[in-house]
């Protein structure tokens, strides 16, 4: 399958510990980009559980906490870490180039 990168945000756009969510052309989803301490990461921006943004959420340790029940992903997999999310988010490949953020998704995502 082949993949593009999407540049969806500065590496300055996401400061450490926290979120920004991103819905850009080519993504097909609304993203939540997550700085835990200088690595980026990206998830889906809706929790699995309830309809609330992960972008809104804290980071740390590798996983983000949705602000509205506190369920924990992981911000490699995707999969929850905590109750009450059963079920993972998805989470995107990332690459940081030139102050830049970049999410890889399959191409014709659109």
């Amino acid at each position: 399958m082949s993949t593009t990168d999407v540049c969806v945000c500065t590496v300055e756009d996401v400061a450490p510990g926290e979120g920004l969510r991103v819905d850009v052309a080519g993504l097909p989803e609304p993203v939540a980009v997550l700085n835990d301490a200088g690595r980026f990461y990206a998830v889906s921006d809706m929790c699995s559980h309830a309809d609330a943004s992960l972008a809104d959420g804290d980071v740390a340790d590798c996983q983000v906490e949705c602000p509205l029940h506190f369920a924990r992903f992981d911000l490699v997999t995707g999969k929850p870490r905590s109750l009450p999310a059963l079920f993972p988010v998805r989470a995107y490949q990332v690459t940081v180039a030139d102050g830049k953020v970049y999410v890889t998704v399959p191409a014709g995502r659109a």
